[in-house]
């Protein structure tokens, strides 16, 4: 899989844009504040319907611009077709082959993505919401019965939480009620779990031997998914879904007096252990950054084995975080694999002799130009 072009119009600080790209590696090379970053965000918006920057869609269209528009012409073994997003001040309308789509889960994961920048370090230090917000965003490019079952329990969260507020505040409590949406929650959130224990399981296998290799045979990588309830990982669905109907019924009087869903797949978290030690609470910058890459580098590879197609890598400025060794065991990962992105403001610190036949583009204030070959 590969993005061929891409077109812009009134995106961020492009009032218009085409480029043709590489299979292989292309660098946007420029001083900070030019736009570099803002192309790549376009791709991640193309592929994910939304930015990974901000949740305000109408901060992407330019100033004084009425939409911005985002066109890519994908490439896959079997098929190649255009993506289309266009953003106004109504909404948003997301095209596949010409075709409107109703609804965005027919869309996402036409064109698969991996997003690495300086940030991701949070997914292993950060708050259990970043990496709540990982799983979700990976596994929904990958699977979209996943992502039916996460949009329906959320939309379902989101009207009990309403309901419990509403108790806690004025209503009398309605029991048949709450115990329609407690079923209907926990149908939902069973699924939404036994896909999270598998892709965790999945993941750890491949991101094992990476980090094996990375910290020369010196670490033990472990990624463990942690579930608010007190269930395991080859807990059948059945039983998944009993054990959230009595954490609602155990935890009933709690949240009505918070007005809020305190259990369930909202909550839970991912915890990452090197020789068996806490990564978040007592691994060093160094191990941190190498588990961030370790997942990362496991992803394009689970990505591949799910789809069938190898994703879009994007590198926003993440090469200068990485000393030689963990820069140079990305760059041979993706060698002559993936379609690769990477922002930089020099090639000064970038490894040249890993970077095969690179296609170089300066960006400048919002305009975009190919350097000659």
């Amino acid at each position: 899989m590969y993005l061929k072009d891409l077109r812009l119009t009134g995106y961020r600080n492009y009032d218009k844009a085409e480029v043709e790209f590489s299979k292989n590696i292309n660098v946007f090379l420029g001083e900070n504040a030019q736009g570099k970053t803002n192309m790549m965000e376009s791709i991640y918006v193309l592929a994910m319907a939304r930015s990974h920057r901000t949740a305000n869609d109408k901060e992407l269209i330019g100033w004084e611009q009425e939409f911005a528009k985002v066109t890519g012409q994908i490439e896959k073994n079997q098929s190649s077709f255009p993506l289309e997003i266009v953003l106004s001040k109504k909404g948003k309308k997301a095209k596949l082959n010409r075709l409107e789509q109703k609804k965005l889960s027919g869309y996402i994961g036409h064109l698969n993505v991996i997003l690495f920048a300086p940030e991701d370090l949070s997914l292993v230090k950060g708050a259990p919401s970043v990496r709540r917000k990982f799983l979700d965003m990976e596994m929904g490019q990958m699977s979209p019965i996943y992502l039916h079952h996460l949009v329906e329990y959320q939309k379902i969260l989101k009207q009990r939480n309403q309901y419990l507020k509403q108790v806690r505040f004025k209503d009398k409590l309605d029991q048949t009620y709450l115990e329609v949406l407690n079923e209907q929650l926990a149908a939902e959130g069973a699924e939404v779990l036994s896909e999270r224990f598998k892709f965790t399981k999945r993941l750890e296998e491949w991101a094992q031997p990476i980090h094996r290799d990375i910290s020369q045979e010196k670490e033990e990588l472990r990624i463990e998914y942690a579930s608010s309830l007190s269930v395991k990982p080859e807990t059948d669905k059945k039983q998944l879904m009993q054990d959230l109907l009595e954490q609602f019924k155990k935890n009933q009087q709690r949240e009505i007096d918070q007005g809020t869903t305190v259990s369930g797949p909202h909550r839970d978290d991912l915890r990452f252990y090197i020789n068996e030690k806490n990564v978040q609470t007592f691994g060093s910058q160094g191990q941190q950054r190498t588990t961030a890459l370790s997942v990362k580098l496991a992803e394009i590879e689970l990505m591949f084995e799910i789809t069938g197609e190898y994703p879009v890598l994007l590198l926003d400025d993440v090469l200068s975080e990485l000393d030689d060794d963990r820069q140079t065991h990305l760059l041979k990962s993706i060698q002559d694999k993936v379609q690769t992105f990477l922002t930089t403001t020099s090639l000064d610190g970038v490894k040249k002799e890993l970077l095969n036949d690179p296609r170089i583009f300066k960006v400048s204030n919002g305009k975009i130009v190919r350097e000659s070959e």
